[in-house]
């Protein structure tokens, strides 16, 4: 039995000595489990943070340079054009009845001071759309050549007849009772001169209608006729 004990506690001692050589060694293997848990972590902790940076970097700069990419709407020049003409040619008849009620009370000896003045003023507002309209810019304009060509023409021409008519009714009011008969003004040459310019101002504002009517179409503004012009 003594013998036996020995080999017992031989066995113990072996399987002791074992036990404490095998403890280092399963705790050095658990720490570097830990340690490469550990690393193997912060490597997905790393990787994953990567990734999700990429992605939310990714989501804003897609989500912000969409805007970007879409065209802007931009206004038609040529609609902006046509809107500023349009404007000038609704001023454009303002003078037309009182034309015409001076012209007809020279024709009738009637008032014959005041009509002259506002033939005159009349005139004036004729030149003063020339100016305006060579302030404009109508380069995108379809015909726009022709249709300032016309209207040019159209309101110089009113303004030498508006002038004629003018000197006309002083010649009138100079020549007394001989410069009216039963009623009617006397003919002069400035009446025949008034009467051809209004007669080429007819025939340009006809064409400046015209063409002013084919933009009006397109773009939705007013269209008129040539004793609107």
């Amino acid at each position: 039995q003594g013998g036996g004990g020995r080999g017992h506690g031989s066995r113990g001692r072996a399987g002791g000595g074992g036990g404490s050589k095998k403890v280092p060694l399963l705790a050095v293997v658990g720490v570097g489990i830990a340690a490469l848990g550990i690393g193997a972590g912060a490597l997905l902790s790393s990787g994953g943070g990567e990734d999700d940076e990429k992605k939310d970097d990714g989501k804003p700069v897609s989500a912000s340079a969409e805007p970007d990419e879409r065209p802007s709407p931009t206004a038609d020049p040529a609609k902006d054009q046509a809107v500023a003409l349009d404007k000038l040619l609704a001023d454009s008849n303002n003078s037309r009845d009182s034309v015409i009620a001076a012209v007809r009370n020279v024709g009738s000896c009637k008032n014959l001071g005041q009509s002259a003045k506002d033939l005159r003023a009349a005139a004036k507002q004729r030149n003063g759309l020339v100016t305006r309209l060579a302030g404009l810019k109508v380069d995108k304009l379809p015909a726009n050549d022709q249709l300032t060509a016309s209207l040019t023409k159209a309101w110089k021409a009113s303004a030498a007849a508006d002038n004629h008519y003018a000197a006309w009714a002083d010649q009138v009011a100079r020549a007394g009772k001989k410069g009216c008969k039963k009623g009617h003004a006397r003919t002069t040459s400035q009446t025949a001169a008034g009467n051809r310019q209004s007669g080429a101002a007819t025939t340009a504002k006809e064409q400046a209608a015209n063409h002013w009517n084919a933009i009006a179409r397109k773009y939705g503004l007013t269209q008129r006729n040539k004793t609107q012009l």
